[in-house]
């Protein structure tokens, strides 16, 4: 399933996506379509199939709560839900950087506010013009899960969704957390597919464009720490909770790191493509001049 936040028909709801376009509003089986992370506990998935198979592979246009190209999209981001993030976790990125491997996970996070939807804007801020693209794919968390080892980490998993890890590389420079939280600068999205469709998420290929052009293309099987292992070291820090993302990283060809450096800036569009997930677009504005 495909699962998506969006707006229908003037309201913010929880949808599913069906492979024809057709959107099917999750409050058809009572679901609470603002709790996302209680529609992807375990439950509440079973919920939302049974919501696809009533509807049926062809029900009438009038059944259908709306076409794909009729929604606007949100981030898929559950209310209260962490962004976690992996810092220099594909090897030829760390060569890049001229760094060595991580001897273990490099975790950062990011706030709910630095994050928008397909389709929606990413805002390149009046103080910097370093706007960076970095294609990942994240983790979306169903269950509960403390202190779990790598052999019961990947039960934890709803799905999974494309990420844009968008970075402000001079503010980095200050910090981490600086350089990754401006307002609307990375994206989620469009939606989660779930793990079920997923069967094996180190085997994925992961393409980022600018303006139609490729600038980073890797297989996920290129991860220095796999999924499982980052889950579970996760784990050991905090109680990972349904709905909360985990991004894995980003694989060579940054923006920052090229000669020139390639910044995002007004008028362009990026795109993060993962195979069996789907493609996250955006476009780039200014929210003012940059110095």
């Amino acid at each position: 399933m495909r699962i998506a936040r969006c707006v229908l028909k003037n309201r913010e709801t929880t949808v599913v996506v069906r492979p024809d376009g057709a959107v099917l509003d999750a409050s058809r089986r009572g679901l609470d379509p603002d709790d996302l992370a209680s529609v992807l506990a375990p439950p509440g998935l079973a919920a939302l199939r049974r919501i696809v198979e009533e509807a049926g592979a062809d029900a009438a246009a009038g059944e259908l709560d709306a076409r794909v190209d009729e929604v606007t999209f949100l981030p898929p981001l559950a209310a209260g839900a962490r962004i976690f993030c992996v810092g220099i976790n594909y090897r030829a990125h760390a060569s890049e950087t001229g760094r060595d491997m991580p001897a273990q996970p490099t975790i950062f996070t990011r706030t709910p506010e630095s994050i928008v939807g397909h389709e929606q804007s990413l805002n390149r801020p009046a103080v910097s013009s370093q706007l960076d693209f970095e294609g990942e794919l994240a983790v979306v968390i169903g269950c509960h899960g403390r202190n779990l080892p790598r052999s019961d980490a990947m039960r934890l998993v709803a799905g999974y969704t494309c990420f844009n890890d968008g970075s402000i590389r001079d503010f980095q420079k200050h910090s981490v957390t600086a350089g990754k939280n401006f307002d609307a600068t990375g994206a989620c999205g469009p939606w989660i597919v779930t793990s079920d469709e997923v069967p094996d998420p180190s085997a994925l290929l992961l393409v980022t464009r600018l303006n139609g052009a490729q600038v980073q293309r890797s297989g996920t099987d290129l991860l220095i720490y796999p999924i499982d292992l980052i889950l579970a070291y996760l784990s050991k820090i905090t109680e990972l909770r349904p709905g909360d993302i985990v991004a894995t990283g980003t694989p060579a060809g940054v923006g920052a790191l090229r000669d020139p450096p390639l910044w995002m800036k007004p008028g362009d569009r990026v795109e993060v493509e993962i195979d069996r997930i789907g493609t996250l677009r955006n476009a780039v504005v200014a929210t003012g001049p940059a110095d």
